[in-house]
C-alpha cells in the first residue's frame, strides 16, 4: 500500500498545503473505492514530482466524468504535487485521440495554493470552471503539546475536563492504545471497536459503523493503515471491558480523527472528551503538529480552532473547443 501521501509527507506538507491530507493517501481513497464503487475505472499516474489518482464515472445529466476516487465527502485532493497537472493533460490527451470528452471534478484545492492558479491558468482556455462546492474542515494546532493546546480553550472547558477525568478515574477507567501491524491485528482491534459502537447511541439508533457498508469502509481503511503501522486506536476500559473507543490515522505530521464511540450508560461521564484528551497526550509523544477532525460540526468547535475551506472545482467542456492538446509530434 503505498500511500498517495507517501512517507515524504512531511516535506510535501510544507512544499504544497493539503487540507485533509490523510485523505488523499491510498488508505482512505481505496477503501472507499472498495467499499462503495468496486465497479469505477481508476486512472492511477505518478512521475518524479507528481501523482494523479481519478476515478472515471458517467453521471445522469452531466456526462462522462473523471472524479476524485473519494467522491463521497470530497475531503481529499486527486492531484498532488508539482507535476500533477502535467499528469492530468497527458491523460486528458490521450482520452481526446479517442475522441472521449469528459467532465473533471478536482477536490481539495485550497485558495491561495500553486495548485487552484495552475488549473485556472492550463484549463480555462478549454473549460468552463466552476466553482461547485466548498468543503469545510476543522483542526487544532498541537504546538506546545497537550498544555499547549489546552492552554487555548476556555477556563471553563478545562475545568470541566478535569472534573470528568478525576469521576472517571474514580470509576477505574483505564485507556489501552492500540497500534494494528497486520490484517489480523487490525480485525482484532476492529471487532472491539464495532462491539463498543453497537452499545452507543450510533448503534441504537442504526447510524454508525456497525452499518453494512460503513462498516466495509472502516475495515478496510484499519487494514491498510496496518500495512504501515499508521492506525491509532485508544479503549476506554472498565473492569477488562470496552466502553468507548476513538481511532484516526497518521499522515506525515497531521493526525486525522475517524470514529469515536462510548456506550451509551456512559453518556454523561464525558468520555468522548476523555478518549480525545488521551489522543492528544498520545499525539504529544509522537511529535504530531496537527490534530485533523473532519468536516466542521457544533461540538468540534470546543477542540479546534483552525478553519480550513476546501473547494471542489468543476470542469466542463467548452463546446468546439479541444479538450486536450495534441500529443507531442
Amino acid at each position: 500500500s503505498t500511500p498517495l501521501y507517501s512517507s515524504a509527507a512531511s516535506d510535501v506538507y510544507k512544499r504544497q498545503g493539503q487540507g485533509d491530507p490523510f485523505c488523499c493517501r491510498t488508505e482512505w481513497q481505496l477503501s472507499i473505492q472498495e467499499a462503495f464503487f468496486p465497479r469505477r475505472r481508476l486512472h492511477l499516474r505518478e512521475s518524479a514530482s507528481g501523482v494523479l489518482a481519478l476515478a472515471e464515472r458517467k453521471y445522469p445529466g452531466l456526462g462522462p466524468t473523471l472524479e476524485p476516487i473519494d467522491c463521497l465527502w470530497l475531503f481529499g485532493c486527486p492531484l498532488l504535487g508539482e507535476g500533477a497537472t502535467d499528469l492530468l493533460e497527458a491523460l486528458l490527451a490521450e482520452r481526446a485521440s479517442q475522441g472521449q470528452r469528459s467532465n473533471l471534478i478536482v477536490s481539495g484545492v485550497l485558495p491561495g495554493e500553486p495548485l487552484r492558479d495552475q488549473i485556472l491558468r492550463s484549463f480555462h482556455a478549454r473549460y468552463d470552471i466552476y466553482r461547485a462546492k466548498t468543503v469545510v474542515v476543522r483542526s487544532a494546532s498541537l504546538e506546545g503539546g497537550l498544555d499547549g493546546f489546552l492552554g487555548r480553550r476556555s477556563a471553563v472547558f478545562r475545568k470541566r475536563l478535569r472534573q470528568a477525568a478525576r469521576r472517571a478515574e474514580s470509576r477505574g477507567l483505564v485507556f489501552e492504545r492500540v497500534v494494528a501491524r497486520n490484517a489480523a491485528e487490525s480485525d482484532a482491534c476492529f471487532d472491539r471497536m464495532l462491539a463498543v459502537e453497537k452499545t452507543s447511541w450510533k448503534g441504537i439508533d442504526r447510524c454508525g459503523m456497525s452499518e453494512t457498508e460503513s462498516s466495509r469502509f472502516y475495515k478496510a481503511l484499519s487494514r491498510r493503515l496496518a500495512v504501515s503501522g499508521a492506525g491509532r486506536a485508544i479503549f476506554a476500559r472498565v473492569d477488562e471491558r470496552d466502553v468507548g473507543f476513538i481511532f484516526g490515522g497518521l499522515a506525515g505530521p497531521v493526525y486525522r480523527g475517524q470514529q469515536f464511540s462510548y456506550d451509551d450508560a456512559w453518556s454523561a461521564a464525558s468520555l468522548g472528551n476523555l478518549l480525545q484528551q488521551e489522543q492528544l497526550r498520545w499525539l504529544e509523544e509522537e511529535g504530531i503538529l496537527r490534530y485533523d477532525m473532519g468536516p466542521e460540526m457544533e461540538y468540534k468547535h470546543h477542540w479546534t480552532e483552525i478553519r480550513t475551506a476546501m473547494q471542489v472545482l468543476l470542469l466542463r467542456p467548452k463546446s468546439g473547443v479541444r479538450v486536450a492538446p495534441a500529443s507531442p509530434g
